[in-house]
């Protein structure tokens, strides 16, 4: 079952490596408005980058393509990050989540998908070879004080 949306913001960005920088701020600024800590803002900021790194580099090597972002407030103070591509999908979801595990070549750490699970309450991964693949994370925020 969807969960009804309080606010949200869809954008739509090639996938040039120069993208990932703006779609870590687009999170925080989206997030502003929720009033997140510094470290949930950073965790946001890092989950974000991971997962549209991952579209980026793995999802269009040859070539450049579509990432789309949208971010959601979702009552009890969730919010939803949601990275899709239409590239070339993943074949093994479950193996290109384990730690270590990379198609990226030698300069790549195949971490993403661990860095996001550590920042993020919940990420869901869904991919179909050849027609690309989404990314869902949730995280719940601190309900700050008022005075």
């Amino acid at each position: 079952m969807r969960t009804k949306a309080e606010n949200y913001v869809v954008l739509e960005f090639p996938s040039h490596s120069r993208n990932e920088s703006f779609a870590r701020s687009a999170a925080a600024c989206f997030a502003a408005q929720m009033d997140p800590t510094l470290n949930e803002l950073e965790d946001l900021k890092t989950a974000v980058s991971e997962a549209v790194t991952n579209a980026i580099v793995h999802a269009y090597p040859e070539a450049i393509g579509s990432v789309t972002l949208k971010f959601r407030t979702l009552p009890g103070n969730v919010l939803e990050l949601t990275v899709k591509d239409r590239g070339r999908g993943i074949p093994d979801v479950e193996q290109a989540r384990q730690p270590m595990f990379t198609t990226g070549g030698g300069e790549r750490s195949g971490m993403g998908f661990t860095i996001m699970e550590s920042f993020m309450d919940q990420v869901t991964v869904r991919s179909a070879v050849g027609k690309g693949t989404t990314v869902v994370m949730r995280k719940r925020l601190a309900p700050r004080r008022t005075k």
